[in-house]
Order: structure tokens, then sequence, then C-alpha cells
């Protein structure tokens, strides 16, 4: 059964979470920036509605992806707090991951660019 009580009181934690992403992570702040320019110039432009679809979607796709990269090296950093081969590839793995998702919606702007100015 699904409880709704418990999903509400574990919406502050997820928000804390959010928040201490922006507040430490230098990366996180620098996709909040293109976050901000790029929907202020989807609004100068006039976005369709599918062409919004697919730069919310890869906003916060990059957005989830640097969070899940920001908790892997957390994890990572508490249990293997010396140098470890493992434990270097577990990180560049996941910051390799926010690397390709970023990349990707680049090419997403770049499509959606070329079709209003191409």
């Amino acid at each position: 059964m699904i409880n709704i009580q418990k999903f509400f009181k574990s919406i502050p934690f997820a928000w804390a979470g959010i928040i201490a992403l922006f507040k430490s992570e230098n990366n996180a702040k620098i996709h909040l920036v293109a976050m901000v320019i790029v929907v202020g110039f989807g609004f100068w432009i006039g976005l369709s509605e599918s062409e919004w679809l697919a730069i919310t979607l890869t906003i916060g796709g990059v957005m989830a992806m640097e969070a899940v990269n920001t908790a892997i090296e957390a994890l990572v950093d508490l249990v293997s707090p010396a140098f470890h081969p493992l434990a270097k590839k577990a990180k560049d793995v996941a910051a390799g991951a926010v690397l390709i998702l970023a990349i990707m919606a680049i090419v997403v702007a770049g499509v959606i660019l070329w079709n209003h100015f191409g």
C-alpha cells in the first residue's frame, strides 16, 4: 500500500538535498546559470511546445545527473577517505555521466537553434 503521509514527509529532505547541491557544488551552479540563460533565450525566440519539452527534459536530466554524481562522490568519500583506484574510478565514471548528458544537452540546444536560425 502506498503511504501518502510518508511521501509528503520525505519532500523536505529532497528539497534539502537540492539546496545542498546548489550551495556546495560549483558545477551545479554552472548548470543552474546555463539553465537560466537557456530558458530566457527560449522565451525570447518563442520555442514551440515540443521544443520546450525537449529543453525541460534535457535540463532536468542534467540537473538530476549532477545530483546523482554529487551523491556518489559523497558516498565514495565517506567509505574510502584514502585514495583507492576503485574510488577514483567510481567518481570519474559518475562525473563522465554528467559530461555525456551535458554534451547531449548542447546537441539538443543546437538542433533546436538550427531550426530557428539555420
